[in-house]
């Protein structure tokens, strides 16, 4: 129950902390003194009965008023003073000790001493502790302070290139509107989730039990048939609507999406999560639900014909929660860099996979004869579940590794711990290896039998992962290992890639190489993180014919787009929208996610586009596309253009 709890507290934390309202309102500038040294001033009001406290006291862990910033090259000159000297109180939150605070008005100064060029802004963080003797809250706030004489780093005017018309390229061909995964694609994948989900035990029991519940309700056959189709109606309808507020936060920040497929922490915790998740489909613990949470939708599932029916499917898509999350999960994460439709599309896929069995066996109650009755071998998929879901959680870990550069799972140790997974998958099939409920002398079906010898037929291919290129290229698992240059062989294992090392974000470099070698530019909108980026370039790169053009006729430059890696200081800036809003960029991905954005109207990788060194477009962009004919035929295209343009 406490796992539960705290697992809860982690999707709510946020929520409260932004609705806290600060009761600290406060702005800051700065003036020179001579040459690189300035005075940061920051003018603050408390909320009356409030106060924030002054000093750090180690013995109860309490973090006095502090300012930070992000850049190394501007250091402190002396302490944080105060314009008046902070008032004693006998706090009554910390038992009466007698502790320094600010209230009301007050002045916070602070010298600094920049090395190097002066830039033209900085990103104050101010931090602390306040109180009103009664709530107890972090401060926690950002401010830009500007610099006097301060240079804009030229990174900002490199985001909007002004010769890009995306109406009007040089050439036509290429296709204007890439969708990335089709939404039937993704309404497939979504639909096989959701059959799997059934073969769950949380689910499939549940198939009988509520048919036959509608069937001996109903006073007629008409109406059983109507409660089932309207009730598996209600699942799918469900799932749809958990899809709406994507929508919502993506009118507001088309990256968003993103941004959730990459995020290191969120991957992370669908690692934990996931992690979690095989350990209890192992056996070793039950997951549920608090009951009240399950029993107040079961509640009303007695109000009225239709109302009950809704609230019956919504205890279903509750109770199964423990079995779908995970699947959901990766459904969540797997589509959100390809849009809310492409969400909405998979969850619609998912919905009808698990309604239709209920409108089916409502419409035709005799095919319940047929239908197997739950067992061992629901037991069985459940551990094998398990393993994939064990797999699947080092994809997320792998994404969090990858985007942040930790090298923890190079693409060999990767493939091990995947290799182990199957061998281990291999062993329970056919019993060697026990789990809970497992038992000595159990019978092995012929079809767990089966599934254990392609578990194995897997591992042995598998193998050739581990060792270097040209051998390592595992063309069936495109996208899931880490890269090729990932690896622990070093970078040189990118051998047997099929294209030669290339300018890696630096979109500059490539301008002024395309003008010194006359060749046209090749951007490559890329993710650490992006699967059908690695099958482009371990399936259609890896061609003769593609490798030879894209090694000899093009300037080649991958912009990664989900690089966390933090730019240097003087490369940070705020980029400001059409719209007058601005953002932070900090890192190279904000860099080159708003640089797709804001020139190429598109925030889905790949994404693949052919300029001149004046930033002209010459063909449309293109995204995924596997067929390396008609990858061919677009990147002649583009050099016939970059010819005709000459």
């Amino acid at each position: 129950m406490k796992q539960k709890a705290i697992l809860f507290l982690v999707f709510l934390l946020p929520l409260f902390c932004a609705a806290q309202e600060s009761p600290l309102q406060w702005e800051v500038n700065s003036t020179k003194n001579d040459g690189s040294s300035y005075t940061i001033t920051i003018k603050a009001t408390l909320n009356q009965q409030w106060h924030i406290y002054a000093d750090s006291i180690a013995a109860i862990e309490l973090e006095g008023l502090h300012i930070t910033w992000d850049n190394d090259n501007i250091q402190k000159n002396g302490k944080l003073t105060a314009g008046s000297e902070a008032t004693i109180i006998k706090d009554p939150v910390f038992d009466n000790r007698e502790l320094g605070v600010y209230t009301g008005d007050f002045t916070l100064t602070q010298k600094i001493n920049i090395a190097g060029t002066v830039p033209a802004s900085l990103k104050i963080k101010l931090q602390g502790f306040a109180s009103n003797n009664e709530e107890f809250v972090p401060v926690d706030e950002t401010k830009t302070v500007y610099f006097e004489g301060g240079i804009a780093t030229a990174a900002a005017s490199q985001i909007r290139l002004q010769e890009v018309d995306l109406k009007n390229p040089v050439s036509p061909c290429g296709d204007e509107t890439q969708p990335g995964q089709g939404l039937l694609t993704v309404f497939f994948l979504g639909f096989v989730g959701g059959l799997i989900a059934l073969l769950t035990p949380c689910v499939f029991p549940m198939i009988p039990v509520t048919v036959s519940f509608f069937t001996n309700r109903a006073s007629h056959k008409k109406q059983a048939i109507r409660n089932g189709i309207m009730y598996g109606f209600f699942i799918f309808l469900i799932y749809v609507l958990a899809s709406i507020p994507f929508h919502i936060i993506g009118n507001v920040q088309p990256e968003i999406f993103n941004n959730i497929s990459t995020n290191a922490w969120l991957n992370v915790f669908f690692f934990a999560v996931f992690i979690f998740f095989a350990i209890s489909f192992f056996g070793y613990f039950e997951i549920t639900l608090p009951a009240g949470i399950a029993g107040k939708a079961d509640a009303k599932s007695n109000i009225g014909s239709i109302s009950g029916i809704f609230f019956m499917a919504l205890t279903l898509v509750i109770v199964s929660f423990s079995c779908t999350g995970v699947i959901l999960g990766t459904l969540l994460v797997g589509t959100a860099s390809e849009g809310a439709w492409s969400l909405t599309s998979g969850m619609a896929g998912f919905g009808t996979a698990l309604a239709l069995p209920f409108a089916l066996f409502a419409m035709f109650p005799n095919w319940l004869k047929s239908l197997p009755k739950s067992g061992g071998w629901l037991d069985t998929v459940k551990k094998i579940l398990a393993f994939l879901e064990l797999a699947l959680a080092f994809k997320f870990l792998s994404n969090a590794d990858l985007v942040e550069h930790w090298g923890l799972l190079k693409r060999e140790v990767f493939i091990g711990i995947w290799l182990l997974i199957t061998i281990g998958l291999g062993c329970y099939l056919f019993g060697w290896l026990k789990l809970p409920h497992d038992y000595k002398g159990q019978k092995i079906p012929l079809a767990r039998k089966v599934l254990g010898i392609l578990s194995f037929i897997f591992a042995v291919y598998l193998i050739p992962g581990l060792t270097p290129t040209p051998y390592a290229n595992l063309k069936l698992l495109s996208g899931f290992p880490p890269p090729l240059s990932y690896s622990i062989y070093g970078e040189s294992n990118v051998q047997g890639k099929g294209v030669e090392p290339h300018v890696i974000n630096d979109f500059e470099k490539a301008i002024q190489l395309s003008a010194q070698q006359n060749k046209p530019i090749l951007i490559d909108f890329t993710g650490w993180a992006c699967v059908n980026c690695r099958k482009m370039e371990e399936q259609v790169w890896t061609k003769p014919e593609i490798s030879s053009l894209l090694n000899e006729k093009f300037i080649l430059v991958s912009l990664y787009v989900d690089d966390r890696k933090k730019l240097s200081p003087s490369e940070r800036f705020t980029y400001t929208f059409a719209d007058g809003k601005g953002k932070d960029i900090e890192t190279i991905g904000d860099k080159w996610s708003t640089f797709q954005t804001e020139n190429f109207g598109k925030s889905t990788q790949p994404l693949y586009v052919i300029l001149n060194h004046e930033g002209k477009l010459l063909t449309h962009p293109v995204g995924y596309t596997p067929d390396a004919k008609k990858y061919e035929d677009w990147l002649n295209c583009g050099l016939e253009a970059y010819a005709s343009n000459q």
